[in-house]
């Protein structure tokens, strides 16, 4: 079976001790509702710098992402079908890019 990256764009900073209560909650019921299929549940990132050969920009990128997660699929859409669970999808905050792992 398959693992796939997901990788958070967006989200927020919850602005008190009780949202931050909150989107914990419902960090913990997504990830206990996707079960065994989280392979890494992740973490959240810092802002990024995007290295080319011309250097490196400390500008976080063209669209910065704001943390991961490996999970286990049986496919490309059933990966989808969990990461439209996210709470930044649910709450319209952020979104999900979803990518297969190829292992080599």
């Amino acid at each position: 079976m398959p693992d796939f990256v997901f990788a958070y764009h967006g989200g927020t900073i919850p602005e008190s001790p009780e949202e931050g209560e909150k989107a914990m909650a419902a960090w913990g019921k997504w990830f206990e509702d996707m079960g065994e299929a989280v392979v890494n549940g992740g973490n959240p990132v810092g802002k990024s710098m995007t290295v080319t050969a011309g250097g490196v920009a400390d500008n976080g990128g063209a669209n910065p992402i704001s943390g991961y997660t490996i999970v286990r699929a049986d496919t490309a859409e059933a990966a989808c079908a969990m990461a439209k669970g996210c709470p930044m999808v649910a709450d319209g905050s952020g979104s999900v890019e979803v990518a297969p792992i190829i292992e080599m």
